[in-house]
């Protein structure tokens, strides 16, 4: 009895208005997570949730829902495996708490014959499935809610029938899915749905196993993974009241969507081609039909609500501000790597909480049928009697009625044996079912299988394949009695051969297949061991179940569906995963990345295998961005994953970010299906493709545009000594590798371009403050570009910029060369050398762009905007004081003043400094003609300067290559074939040798390079020299 008065307190509250209820929850970390040392983002205190920026601390938002629990900490398992509160009153929400709140509520509006909707929205990962499902003993809304529907069935006697209507035939499927109808009375619907009753929650369960299943076997047919769909589940419930003559009918829509990562922008980049994919698709008009409820429930006139613009929008119309009464649970992650997702996922759920529906109690249209041709009959049966008593002359309208009579009675007939027969079907399913479940289970005491693994945890081991004694063949055949069926990209029509003699089960792959075992492609008879991992095609991935006797108690849940693809990648030489003996944990930034990249690889495997069935000649080629490149201070980059894109036949090359290649993924899939439909369609011809799409909507073609394929760092110390440097640069690509060699000058000279003598050496930069500096960077010749090896149809620029320039400078372009001159030369000048400027050039590089232009696509250019420059065409990096700078063009009479000033004040400071040491060697002459030993070795002090100077210009020479050489050990890794790991240990040991050494070294030069210059500083001082 309490539970009862509870469940109808929570139905009142929810039926008062008839507004969407959101709840949110947040779930704890996951090992992903934990391994990335995220931190928690989220607050909530009471019904309100807190967000906060991990990049801007003080940026909070804040959201205020109907439900909000915490479900990330404060939590224990008991002994029955249920996860509850540590303690009693603790905050932790449990499986329990979220349905005594949600799930009994949306009961209680069936049972009074109201329709209801749940509906689960959040990322990817985010335990929508946890929290719709359950796992194990913790079961989740949808069970529960199955079981005390039933509950209610059997404590009312007036409650006769129960429907599940399942969305997936178990037939032969339309290839386009089925037709979404529409009907004035019942708006829209699916055409040729399956209604199945059932009076048990277990038949229930039974059935979305069923529906699971299906949905599984689909997704691995349409190559899309379950993300990319959404779950929709109807219960209808129908009630029938004898005393009262009341009879009510509810549908009960549980709606689990897909991850709503998928439908997020990336922010700073558009693609040009639409929004890929119908499920983006889908989740874009959803939104933009809840923002349009929203905008009517506050008083806005809106002209039109989106419905018809998507399926899904169409089958959640009574959901949303219609005849229902609906509860939405948001579902998001806490971490800080989430916090995109996370606050779209919010931003959501609060314009969902505006929504205005508008329930009604449903009766059931049956019944009233069956009534209104009750009352029908009854009323020609008076007619009949009363046309009887007339006479003959009514025969022919007697005969009519008495048609219409007869046709009502078929009718009604038809009615009432109509849900018999569903009864007789639904059995008939039952028994076939249930006689598969257990024929199953036989087997798999029996026989080794392979279990299918699905980036969905919840559609992982769904799908069984029995491996019987003898040779079977799997692939796409399925004529053969000994063929294992399966489809999927890159599957043959015999794609391999297993053969279980003598309780060993081995693995022969055929001629053009693609088989992988634990990571490594396989060509040759392979045995397979209990828990091995298959890969076969481009990504069905599967695990190996080996006989009873070799199972023991292992833990099978480890190998999802990630450490599939972590051992892909530890194959291609990625190993982010664990750190080794003495080397300290791994970055958490590289262990995102390394995550990005698994999730990317079956998705470049797809597209590869697209591209090869379409004769595109287009390549995927996954990269980390920034691998191996620093800033200007030597800082690493932040890495990301980008995927490098070639059209094998043009030579022409992309460089497309993850977002825009995930985008591209599902456009490349919308074009697979039409062309696998149109083959489907005429088997006469072979080696059919899709109709040429226009080259502006192919998702496999961009326009080529200029390509970064390297930097190299000039560092820029040498110009606070004004000692002039010449280097040759290795211009190094994202990942490491050598894509030319730069050679490139910086030259320290006059305001008029001439170089700077040894003479003119500084022993102290600090010399340079308040003064003019004047140098020139000269980039001579690139040679032995990669870039232009590979096709000789391409040109080459580098781009660079100084200080504070906000825009880069560019070099000519130069094509069709490998070792082409350059011969670019630019002039800098500081106005007045400040200390910030000179920190700049004793600390930092220019950053020396190597960019590839291909044909077809325009030559950088340097912009001018906001760049000060002479009228002589020097760059202006620094001018006197903080005065605000006009313009070029307003603002070059005053620079040239002023560059005038700067050059008369210089001249005057020398004159000066010349007059005072002509002064000081005529004392010194005069000392030497009285013979003073110590005063002629005094006289020498200029002559000591210059070589001092000299040696000063070796020693810079000499460090810059010994900087350079330290870099090129940094990036030292042995090859791929050296995959041992105590070469590894020594690889990493070294290093690690290396990198305190650099440290060091560079260290002891600076102080060293600090204490000459204070101690010839003091000795001037002491002289008088230029004091």
């Amino acid at each position: 009895m309490p539970a009862c008065c509870t469940m109808r307190a929570k139905a009142s509250d929810m039926h008062s208005k008839d507004c969407v209820k959101v709840a949110v929850r947040v779930r704890p970390f996951n090992k992903r997570e934990r391994d990335a040392g995220s931190r928690s983002i989220v607050s909530m205190v009471s019904s309100s949730i807190t967000i906060q920026d991990p990049r801007e601390p003080q940026s909070r938002r804040s959201f205020c829902f109907d439900y909000a629990y915490w479900s990330h900490s404060g939590f224990a398992r008991d002994r029955g495996g249920l996860y509850v509160p540590e303690e009693p009153g603790g905050r932790y929400a449990d499986q329990d708490s979220v349905f005594q709140d949600l799930g009994e509520g949306i009961l209680e509006n069936a049972l009074q014959g109201y329709n209801a909707t749940l509906l689960a929205y959040g990322q990817t990962g985010s335990g929508k499935s946890y929290s719709m499902v359950g796992y194990g003993p913790n079961k989740g809304l949808v069970p529960k809610l199955c079981d005390r529907l039933f509950q209610a069935i059997r404590e009312n006697q007036d409650t006769r029938q129960c429907q599940v209507v399942d969305l997936l035939s178990r037939g032969s499927r339309n290839p386009g899915g089925l037709r979404v109808r529409e009907e004035q009375q019942r708006g829209f619907y699916v055409e040729g749905l399956r209604t199945v009753p059932c009076d048990s929650a277990p038949q229930v369960e039974q059935l979305m196993e069923q529906g699971t299943r299906t949905r599984t076997t689909a997704a691995t047919h349409m190559n899309a993974n379950s993300s990319r769909s959404h779950m929709l589940i109807i219960l209808q419930l129908k009630q029938i009241f004898s005393k009262e003559s009341i009879t009510k009918q509810s549908n009960i829509n549980l709606v689990d969507l897909a991850g709503s990562e998928r439908q997020r922008s990336s922010g700073s980049e558009a693609d040009r081609l639409k929004e890929g994919t119908a499920i983006n698709l889908s989740l874009t008009t959803l939104g933009n039909v809840i923002s349009s409820l929203a905008d009517v429930a506050v008083g806005k006139k809106v002209v039109h609500i989106p419905y018809r613009d998507s399926v899904l929008t169409k089958l959640l119309q009574s959901a949303l501000g219609g005849n229902s009464r609906t509860v939405m649970i948001a579902t998001l992650s806490p971490a800080d790597i989430c916090y995109e997702e996370s606050l779209s996922t919010l931003r959501y759920a609060e314009r969902a909480k505006r929504i205005q529906n508008r329930a009604v109690v449903n009766e059931s249209p049956t019944e009233r049928l069956v009534k209104e041709l009750k009352a029908e009959n009854a009323r020609l049966l008076q007619r009949l009697s009363r046309l009887g008593q007339e006479g003959r002359r009514a025969n022919d309208e007697t005969k009519e009625l008495r048609q219409l009579l007869t046709h009502n009675e078929l009718q009604i007939r038809a009615i009432q044996t109509l849900w018999e027969q569903h009864l007789q079907e639904a059995l008939k399913d039952w028994e076939q079912q249930y006689a598969n479940i257990t024929q199953e289970r036989r087997m798999m005491q029996m026989h080794p299988y392979i279990l299918n693994i699905n980036e969905d945890a919840q559609l992982s081991g769904v799908v069984k394949l029995f491996i019987q004694e003898g040779e079977w063949d799997i692939g796409l055949c399925d004529s053969s009695q000994r063929s294992i069926s399966i489809k999927g990209l890159g599957i043959q029509q015999r794609h391999a051969v297993f053969r279980n003699e003598q309780r060993r089960v081995t693995l022969t792959p055929l001629a053009g297949s693609k088989v992988i075992v634990n990571g490594n492609a396989v060509s040759q008879t392979t045995e397979l061991q209990h828990l091995d991992r298959l890969i076969l095609g481009s990504n069905c991935t599967y695990l190996f179940i080996g006989y009873p006797s070799e199972r023991g108690g292992d833990d099978w849940s480890r190998y999802d569906y990630d450490y599939f693809q972590s051992e892909l990648a530890a194959a291609e030489g990625i190993h982010l995963g664990e750190s080794s003996a003495g080397s300290s944990q791994t970055d958490p930034s590289l262990l995102a990345v390394f995550y990005d990249y698994i999730k990317l690889m079956p998705m470049v495997a797809e597209a590869n295998q697209m591209s090869q069935e379409l004769n595109k000649g287009v390549e995927f080629k996954l990269e980390i961005k920034n691998l191996a490149l620093s800033d200007s201070k030597g800082h690493d980059l932040e890495k990301e994953i980008a995927v490098r894109v070639t059209c094998m036949g043009r030579k022409q090359v992309w460089m497309w970010s993850k977002a825009k290649f995930v985008n591209r993924k599902f456009l490349m899939e919308e074009a697979y299906q039409q062309h696998q439909a149109e083959k489907s369609g005429d088997n006469k011809v072979e080696g059919l493709s899709t109709a040429a799409l226009p080259r502006d909507k192919d998702p496999f073609w961009d326009p080529v545009e200029p390509l970064l394929l390297g930097t190299a760092h000039l560092w820029l110390q040498s110009l606070a000594f004004r000692i002039p440097l010449e280097e040759q640069l290795e211009v190094l690509g994202s990942e490491g590798t050598e894509e030319a060699i730069l050679q490139a000058q910086l030259v320290p000279c006059t305001f008029t371009g001439l170089p700077l003598g040894e003479d003119d050496i500084l022993i102290d930069p600090s010399e340079l403050l308040g003064r003019r500096l004047d140098f020139q960077l000269v980039l001579e010749q690139c040679c032995g570009l990669r870039w232009i090896r590979e096709a000789r149809n391409r040109g080459v620029q580098i781009g660079f910029r100084l200080f504070d320039s906000s825009q880069p400078l560019y070099s000519p372009a130069v094509w069709h060369n490998v070792n082409p001159l350059l011969d670019h030369r630019v002039h800098f000048a500081s106005l007045h050398t400040s200390q910030r400027l000179l920190d700049y050039l004793q600390s930092s590089a220019v950053v020396l762009e190597l960019w590839g232009l291909q044909e077809g696509c325009t030559d950088l250019i340097s912009s001018l905007e906001g760049v000060r420059m002479t009228t002589e065409g020097i760059f202006i990096i620094e001018e006197a004081g903080p005065t605000h700078t006009a313009p070029v063009d307003s603002a070059e009479p005053s620079c040239s003043v002023r560059v005038l000033q700067q050059d008369l004040e210089e001249l005057k400071s020398v004159n000066t400094s010349l007059r005072k040491e002509n002064h000081s060697l005529r004392e010194q002459l005069n000392a030497a003609r009285n013979g003073g030993d110590s005063v002629r070795g005094r006289s020498v002090r200029p002559s000591c300067d210059a070589e001092f100077a000299r040696a000063l210009k070796v020693f810079y020479h000499s460090m810059t290559s010994v900087r350079a050489q330290l870099q090129r050990l940094r990036r030292h890794r042995p090859s791929e074939e050296s995959d041992l790991l105590g070469l590894r240990l020594f690889v990493d040991e070294q290093s690690r040798l290396l990198r305190d050494f650099s440290e060091q070294l560079e260290q002891s030069v600076s102080t060293l390079k600090q204490d000459v210059a204070a101690i010839v500083r003091r000795k001037r001082e002491r002289s008088g020299i230029w004091s």
